[in-house]
């Protein structure tokens, strides 16, 4: 049996990495092979690419950007998520394809057929299961991000009109694509979210169906 993928999204401080951990942990729980990761970052030249894309002083070409973004996504979905889904694993990814539509397509004003056919191309035309999309209103994200006292990246420093350019962007994917988004209101607890997101991970891929087609860990 192939494997589950499923990505999270949203705009920053709507409680991503919290949830990839916590669905981690739940289908960890019941005996399922789970991989987490997450992009950009999500190998040894993600890491770099990562370096790059959200530290680098001055200002990055906007096509520049979105190249590096599918650059990151080719070398992670060649050496980490296409090998784990082979093997029957439940491959969770903090951030995936929708970002690069919805930031440097949106946000940037780039064409969102280009960046989606760029980031299919560089995937082999890979895309997710499931997406989970934790919506949260820009103001109040902001808050979250604040209160973490982390210093913020590139993309965080952005205006509020982009973060708001980037919100509408997930919803209207996730009202283009119904099957494959679960969208939840972020502002609910953290355990009911993570109740939804495995209900839904349920429907798709059931225990009894998974422990029978996995073999092997990870």
């Amino acid at each position: 049996m192939s494997g589950l993928f499923v990505t999270v999204e949203g705009i920053d401080g709507t409680g991503k990495s919290t949830q990839v951990r916590r669905l981690a942990a739940a289908l960890r729980a019941e005996g399922r092979e789970v991989v987490e990761t997450l992009e950009p970052g999500g190998t040894a030249l993600g890491r770099a690419l990562r370096e790059l894309l959200l530290h680098t002083d001055g200002p990055v070409d906007a096509r520049a950007e979105a190249l590096l973004y599918a650059a990151d996504r080719a070398q992670h979905v060649a050496r980490v998520i296409d090998p784990a889904l082979a093997a029957g694993a439940v491959v969770l990814c903090d951030r995936y394809l929708d970002s690069s539509i919805a930031y440097q397509g949106a946000g940037r004003s780039l064409s969102a057929d280009e960046i989606r056919g760029l980031s299919l191309w560089a995937t082999g035309g890979r895309l997710p299961d499931l997406t989970v999309l934790l919506d949260l209103p820009v103001a109040e994200a902001g808050v979250r991000r604040a209160r973490k006292g982390e210093a913020p990246d590139r993309l965080e420093r952005e205006d509020g009109a982009f973060h708001e350019r980037v919100r509408r962007a997930f919803l209207d994917l996730a009202d283009a694509e119904p099957e494959r988004f679960l969208v939840v209101d972020a502002r609910q607890s953290a355990d009911r979210i993570a109740a939804r997101a495995l209900d839904r991970v349920h429907a798709l891929h059931p225990a009894s169906d998974a422990a029978h087609g996995v073999s092997g860990g990870r």
